[in-house]
């Protein structure tokens, strides 16, 4: 994790946003959102946009880094691989060609060999136009990996949440309590029937270009929609409290959720790959499903997967704490 010094300058193309307390949390959509809690955050850089794939190419180039979808799994670590599945590759989305089951994943994700971050569709894709696009197909570690070679650190939940609020305390939005006010549309979502009809409202049937829809209130870029984002909680459930409708009467300062590696959750069978909290949704979010496209929105992760929508951003932190640069 890196601290910035107090007296330095703002680190380019981050934005510095300001502590203090909000109320973290939703009782309106998913359970794992729930309960309403109050907490505070110190001040902290956090960067303006997602890493694009312009950024992570120049980190590659200096460091040589191999992603975990160029690298192809060990059958040790992963006992029941099918025969021939021993090939480097990542999830891709594709559309249905009508509707399917929405409890099966497996209808729209499809693992695709060649699928990497340079071919963010698969082999005979590649990143040629899409250079502001952010970087897709990250696993956690290359996500830390740039974050560390950029002298940065990845993001509490608790710090992308209040930032991606943009002071909007309490707000289902980051911009206020209506998905597209007057009809506008403030990020890249799914409109219309998910997995086979996008009515493209916005503009995109992919990712879009970073910085294409209006900045939050912080003054940041596609918080909300384009490509999920890594944090660095461990996944696990926010404790219930006693009072639905009303958060938690003290605040309490920096939470990190999960501060041990989760090996499974209460009500489901155990997971062997631990998981961190991906934040923001993605252009797959829909009405119909997933509405995860608000800062409340959480979701679980292997941190060895990689697929077609999910990327990240770093912060700086304050080594003293203070709410002020």
């Amino acid at each position: 994790m890196t601290d910035r010094p107090v007296s330095a300058a703002a680190p380019p193309g981050m934005r510095f946003i300001p502590g203090g307390p909000f109320t973290m949390g939703s009782e309106h959509f998913y359970p794992e959102e729930a309960p309403l809690r109050q907490v505070r955050v110190d001040g902290f850089w956090i960067d303006a946009a997602p890493v694009t794939n312009r950024d992570f190419a120049r980190f590659v180039a200096a460091t040589g880094h191999v992603t975990a979808a160029e690298i192809a799994p060990d059958p040790r670590d992963y006992p029941g691989l099918l025969p021939g599945m021993d090939r480097a590759g990542s999830l891709v989305f594709r559309k249905t060609a009508g509707p399917v089951d929405l409890g099966d994943p497996g209808h729209w994700w499809h693992f695709e060999f060649g699928a990497d971050w340079r071919h963010p569709l698969g082999p005979d894709s590649s990143i040629a136009e899409l250079e502001d696009h952010p970087v897709v197909h990250i696993a956690y570690a290359d996500a830390e990996a740039y974050a560390a070679w950029a002298g940065k650190a990845l993001p509490t939940e608790t710090e992308w949440e209040y930032a991606a609020r943009g002071g909007l305390d309490g707000a289902d939005y980051a911009w206020g309590d209506e998905l597209a006010p007057g009809g506008a549309m403030l990020a890249n979502y799914w409109q219309g029937l998910f997995p086979f009809a996008n009515q493209c409202l916005d503009g995109w049937d992919g990712t879009s270009p970073v910085g294409h829809f209006p900045a939050n209130g912080f003054g940041l870029f596609d918080m909300i929609g384009n490509v999920w984002e890594w944090t660095q909680d461990w996944w696990s459930q926010p404790r219930a409290s006693a009072k639905r409708g009303k958060p938690s009467c003290c605040a309490v300062r920096n939470p990190k959720g999960g501060l041990r590696r989760q090996s499974h959750d209460p009500d489901q069978p155990a997971i062997r790959i631990a998981r961190k909290v991906l934040k923001g949704g993605s252009h797959l979010c829909a009405a119909n499903y997933c509405q995860r496209y608000r800062p409340a929105a959480r979701h679980p992760q292997s941190i060895d997967s990689s697929t077609s929508h999910i990327g990240f951003r770093c912060v700086v932190r304050r080594k003293d704490g203070a709410a002020n640069p």
